[in-house]
Parts: structure tokens; C-alpha cells; sequence
């Protein structure tokens, strides 16, 4: 075979792949440098709608303290919490709706702080990476692609695809490596603040002219939508597609609580593949994906996770207000796992690692996963 022709047949070979790399019902015109030989799933599940960052990650965030946040933001306004080495920030879903992607860095800890708003998915990520034998210190985009309605993000340093639900690497160089997913709570602006006088919140000062504290998904968890946007599979039968459910990863288990049971309850007590659990629920916050302002939505609640022991001492939790009680010395607990009253005040229940998405795309991802009260 000649050279021409080995070659004219690589050209094809590249541009079959190419082709075949993403579903493109706009015909746009993306130019990737990514492997994409080296892939884990299917390429043709990838869709693209946007050019990559056509949805602009911030890379450059800028904080308000108490003060300045609150003349701009509603007190129940849901924000994704995190702390790190002391240091405490907050990262409200308005901003985050238009633009997917944080990278920062908290306490030392460099993360990327992420919302997929079609999954309900806030998940934040440790952005180094040991894999194959190197290090990575990586900072992410959004890629303009959904898998399964999810947001498929992209590494600038090895233009990889990965997948926001998981954290993990399907498409490039570094195909099957995952990221650690760092500890965070979904809260209320008003219980972070309580919690973290001294923390900071993203501000709108983000270098893009977006409405803030709009909604650009109205009514889309509304719970008799049944057909969720940008999704071809099988929605699962068991839960509504558009319920809230707060999940564990245990011992390489995994366990769902539907929010609608959670709310009911106040407080769940309950033990899953020999880990006791501890399920926090008050009624502050609201939903971004409801009305067109965020600020008239109804309230769907704030949900933590936690192991429930203190040096070595196991406890029992109640509802008490929207605060919870120990039965076994009467102390009081906030939302946020601190104790703020009682013998135990100033104690701390261990976090437990865990996400709030809907049920549409949890069992997408985790089909095998058991549902609390089933």
C-alpha cells in the first residue's frame, strides 16, 4: 500500500471517529484536540449544543462577606457550602445556573465547584489528580456536550471528557480516572452564614452580564414532569423522574432518600450496610428550577448527612423546630451538624459525603441502588 493511500485511509479513519463522536443537531463547528480513540463509553451517547465554555465557567471568582451578600441575595437562597482547612464559602445555584463551573481554590484545597441544573447535580471536586503514574492540577470547562442530560466537562490541561455526575474521566487521555468529590452541603444562605459568620459567597462580580436570580428552567421540577429535558433514555418507574433524592455511597453501596419522605419525617435515623446515618432536613430553602424568580419559588428544604457519634458515642436525633435534638442529652443541632446548645455544644457530627439530584438521573447512573422505605 502506498503512503498516499495509508494516508488518505488514516484522514478517513480520523474523520469517521470525529463524526461519530457526538450527535450534532446544530452542525457545529467544534475543532477538539481530545482522544477520542480512547474512550469508555460510546462516543455517538455524547450531544453537543454548544460550543466548548459556551456556558462561561468562572475562573476568577470573586467573594462578598455577610453584608454585601445580603443586599444582594434572599436569606433562602440555596447555596452550595464547603469547608475547607477553616476556610468556609458558599456558591449560590442562581449564579451558578448560568455558568455550571467554579474553579477556586478553598483553605488551600484547589476544587471545582459544579451545578448541572437539568440533574439537580452539585457536586464539588478536588481538581488534583494523580493517574497513570503522573500529577494533574486541572481546571475545568463546560464542553457544550450532555450524556444522559448531564453536564460533560472538560480538562484544559488534556482537553478529556468527563462526566459531572460521577467525576469521571469517559473520552481522552485520562479515560477512567476519577476525581475525589470534596465534602459539601446544600443549604440555605441563612444557615450558612449562622453557621460561618466569617464565611464568604460567590458574588455577581463574575465578568459576564447574566440576570441573576432568574430561572431559566421554569417549571421544570415540577413533579409531574415526566419527560426531562435532553433525556432519550428510560425513565426509572420507581420514583417520580423529577423527585429529589439525597444519596450515600457506603462500603460500594449505594442508597437513595426520596426528599418527599425526608420532609415528612425531620429527621431520619437509620443504619445502611453497617454505617449508622443521620438524615437533617429543614424547610428554608427554595427551588432554582421552579419559578421564573428564583425568589418567589416554593420551598423545597435543605438536607444533611451525617454519622451520628461524638467520641465514640452513639446518639439518637428528634426534630425539634428548625433545629435537632440528641435523646440521649437533650443538646441541640443545627442543620449544618454543629452543636449549638446543650452539654455537647461545640461538638461536630463527621459529614457524610453525599448529593441531592433527581431521581430520573440517579438510577440513570446507579440503577442498583436501594430507596429508603421500599
Amino acid at each position: 500500500m502506498s503512503k498516499n493511500i495509508s494516508f488518505t485511509l488514516a484522514i478517513l479513519s480520523l474523520l469517521s471517529i470525529t463524526t461519530m463522536a457526538q450527535k450534532n443537531p446544530k452542525n457545529l463547528d467544534v475543532d477538539w484536540k481530545t482522544d477520542l480513540s480512547n474512550h469508555a463509553v460510546p462516543l455517538k451517547e455524547f450531544t453537543v449544543l454548544l460550543e466548548p465554555d459556551g456556558i462561561p465557567p468562572i475562573d476568577d471568582p470573586k467573594f462578598w462577606d455577610w453584608e454585601k451578600a445580603a443586599e444582594n441575595f434572599f436569606t433562602h437562597e440555596p447555596v452550595i457550602a464547603v469547608e475547607v482547612n477553616g476556610q468556609a464559602r458558599a456558591y449560590p445555584l442562581s449564579i451558578l445556573t448560568y455558568h455550571e463551573i467554579v474553579n477556586d481554590r478553598v483553605g488551600g484545597q484547589p476544587i471545582s465547584v459544579t451545578y448541572c441544573p437539568l440533574c439537580n447535580a452539585a457536586l464539588v471536586f478536588d481538581r488534583q489528580l494523580s493517574f497513570n503514574g503522573k500529577d494533574y492540577l486541572l481546571d475545568f470547562g463546560v464542553s457544550g456536550m450532555l450524556r444522559n442530560s448531564d453536564l460533560v466537562m472538560w480538562d484544559r490541561q488534556t482537553e478529556s471528557w468527563w462526566q459531572q455526575f460521577t467525576g469521571t474521566a469517559l473520552v481522552g487521555d485520562l479515560t477512567g480516572a476519577t476525581l475525589d468529590i470534596i465534602s459539601s452541603m446544600l443549604i440555605s444562605l441563612e444557615e450558612f452564614f449562622d453557621t460561618y459568620p466569617g464565611g464568604k459567597v460567590l458574588s455577581t462580580e463574575t465578568g459576564h452580564f447574566r440576570n441573576y436570580g432568574t430561572n431559566p428552567y421554569t417549571g421544570y421540577d415540577d413533579l409531574e414532569n415526566t419527560q426531562p429535558r435532553l433525556f432519550d433514555g428510560e425513565v426509572d418507574a420507581r420514583l417520580p423522574a423529577m423527585e429529589r433524592v439525597i444519596d450515600v455511597h457506603v462500603k460500594g453501596k449505594y442508597k437513595v432518600y426520596p426528599l418527599s419522605g425526608i420532609s415528612r419525617e425531620g429527621v431520619i435515623n437509620d443504619t445502611f450496610n453497617g454505617q449508622s446515618l443521620v438524615l437533617f432536613y429543614t424547610s428554608k430553602t427554595v427551588s432554582v428550577l421552579d419559578e421564573s424568580e428564583i425568589a418567589a419559588s416554593r420551598k423545597v428544604g435543605s438536607v444533611t448527612v451525617f454519622v451520628p457519634e461524638v467520641k465514640d458515642r452513639q446518639l439518637t436525633f428528634i426534630k425539634e423546630g428548625e433545629h435537632f435534638k440528641d435523646t440521649q442529652t437533650s443538646s441541640i443541632w443545627s442543620i449544618t451538624g454543629k452543636c449549638i446548645s446543650g452539654p455537647m455544644k461545640g461538638q461536630a457530627l463527621w459529614p457524610v459525603t453525599h448529593g441531592n439530584h433527581f431521581a430520573f438521573a440517579w438510577f440513570t447512573f446507579h440503577p442498583d441502588s436501594e430507596i429508603y422505605g421500599q
